[in-house]
């Protein structure tokens, strides 16, 4: 359990810092923006990642792999990088690779990590075979006989991308007649469609931080949306979404979820940091995982840095610790 307790990390990221020189960090390039359905996340999650660096004296610059070529990643003489990019061409596997062939170091989990965990099936038959709990689910084709979806996964059904993040396309059907048109929505962004089982309760979310048997788990945040969706409008931009760190919960609830999502981490084989979402059975108490980010949002609304915060770390110490671990991992 001693993985779990956060203020041994806090006083980790102190004592590395305290020996890091911003200098030595080198030129360092911020990715952001991208090409998928998270660009604006990603440009916000991005410059909060690059004023960060900059108010510690860091010769950091703005990349938008959105506008230009990643071949000028070289030219531009970055010694290592911090991917502030959400979704497709950045968190799944594909930028990854590219800064491995250019042998330029960056943030986060390697090619295989980031291509498994973005992709919600492979994840959660990666899980299963750990033994990690996961709601069901099947995997939805035009031709799909949807009563049997229903018969086996009942209602309500949770129906999304396999490959997309931040709810995209992600549809909560609480009437056999509406799976349809949520399969069609989903589709619109992937042609691999999820159908899962909907786990009633309180939704949570865990960040990892560290490499291996040193990662640990940071403080659970419950989050409370309004009606209980909580969609991109809900999670980026409203006010009226709470956030609860202490979440309130009971100590070996919580405690549970940190292991679970610890476990979860280190079964994909994440790197640097990522953050497990969880749901609770309000029948059973037996939380479930629903998925792994692995390059997590850095916004003024985002989870990572508020659990961090609870945990004794600030943004800007945050940013420069998980940038100071930048690696090649190939």
């Amino acid at each position: 359990m001693d993985k779990l307790m956060t203020p041994i990390w806090s006083d980790q990221v102190k004592k590395d810092l305290a020996l890091s020189n911003p200098i030595a960090l080198g030129k360092v390039g911020v990715l952001l923006g991208g090409k998928s359905g998270e660009r604006e996340i990603s440009i916000m999650s991005g410059n909060g990642v690059l004023e960060a660096l900059l108010s510690k004296r860091v010769n950091a610059h703005a990349f938008d792999t959105g506008e230009r070529d990643i071949t000028e990643l070289k030219s531009q003489n970055f010694d290592r990088v911090f991917i502030a990019l959400h979704g497709r061409y950045g968190e799944d596997g594909t930028m990854q690779g590219a800064l491995e062939q250019l042998g330029i170091p960056y943030t986060g989990s390697g090619v295989q990590a980031s291509a498994l965990a973005i992709d919600k099936q492979a994840t959660k038959r990666l899980w299963s075979s750990f033994d990690l709990a996961t709601p069901k689910f099947v995997m939805l084709k035009k031709d799909s006989n949807l009563d049997e979806v229903v018969k086996y996964l009942g209602l309500p059904i949770i129906v999304k991308p396999a490959r997309e993040g931040s709810s995209l396309g992600l549809s909560k059907v609480t009437h056999a007649s509406d799976l349809k048109a949520a399969f069609d929505l989903a589709e619109k962004l992937d042609r691999d469609v999820m159908a899962e089982q909907c786990i009633i309760g309180d939704e949570l979310t865990c960040p990892i931080v560290g490499d291996g048997e040193n990662a640990r788990a940071l403080p659970v945040i419950k989050i409370v949306a309004p009606d209980s969706n909580y969609d991109y409008h809900n999670k980026y931009f409203s006010d009226d979404t709470r956030y609860l760190c202490p979440t309130g919960l009971d100590l070996r609830l919580e405690q549970e979820v940190q292991a679970l999502a610890l476990n979860a981490y280190r079964a994909l084989g994440c790197r640097g940091w990522g953050r497990a979402d969880v749901m609770i059975d309000n029948k059973t108490n037996k939380p479930y995982l629903l998925e792994m980010n692995t390059a997590p949002g850095m916004t003024s609304h985002s989870l990572v840095p508020m659990a961090a915060k609870a945990a004794g770390v600030d943004y800007a110490d945050l940013v420069m610790w998980l940038l100071s671990k930048a690696g090649l991992h190939s």
